[in-house]
């Protein structure tokens, strides 16, 4: 591993080791936002653009590191920012974190995981190439696989970063909406298993094997052409 690739991973696991040493999940809480709340709107009326720059900060950060809390800042969005502005800022924020995720993942492993196993990864590759935006929002919307884990694996493919960019946006916001929405009903909210009912996650699929059809598709469609 070269110098600056190794001076990266060391400042990663610092803040990694950081989050968890001084506790800050603590404030990452349902029941610290309820608390907090007229603190943080009074602040956003007085400093309107340092809040959110604060905010979207603070997400792009958690989501970089796959850190805890995207669900209370989501929330949060909402708390503070209303529905509307909420959802722009969080998937703003959610989209650039992830994208830097899947640059720094791709920096630091890409050229060592080809080397290893490029002729076993080219048809993923060429399958990627070609209908990678269908799928990578079909991961995006359906709510089963893990947000980093998407951002790590297409950071080791050969996905183009503005088909990674452009999945990432359009694929979040359904769900961003969900919860930056709950969050600006606050009061209402008891448990964080109350704002995603088994209806709206079986929508989300839906959505998700709509995306997908336009690929499965194409690929089926291919070979009797031929």
């Amino acid at each position: 591993m070269t110098k600056n690739k190794l001076i990266i991973v060391l400042i990663g696991l610092t803040a990694v080791g950081l989050f968890f040493y001084l506790d800050l999940g603590r404030f990452l809480t349902l029941e610290s936002l309820k608390a907090n709340r007229q603190l943080l709107l009074q602040y956003y009326a007085e400093h309107a653009l340092l809040m959110v720059a604060a905010f979207m900060t603070i997400y792009i950060i958690q989501t970089g590191l796959a850190l805890p809390g995207a669900t209370i800042l989501s929330l949060s969005a909402g708390a503070i920012f209303g529905p509307w502005l909420g959802t722009v800022y969080a998937v703003s924020a959610a989209t650039i974190g992830a994208t830097l995720s899947f640059l720094v993942t791709r920096y630091l492993l890409r050229d060592s995981v080809l080397s290893k196993f490029g002729n076993k990864l080219e048809g993923i590759n060429k399958e990627l190439e070609e209908r990678g935006f269908n799928y990578l929002l079909f991961l995006r919307l359906v709510p089963l696989f893990p947000f980093f884990l998407i951002n790590l694996a297409a950071g080791l493919t050969r996905l183009r970063l503005s088909t990674f960019v452009l999945g990432t946006f359009f694929g979040i916001i359904p769900g961003g909406f969900v919860y930056v929405n709950a969050g600006a009903s606050l009061a209402s909210i008891t448990s964080l298993s109350d704002i995603a009912s088994a209806r709206v996650l079986g929508s989300f699929a839906l959505l998700g094997l709509f995306a997908l059809v336009p690929a499965l598709y194409s690929r089926f469609k291919r070979p009797a052409d031929v």
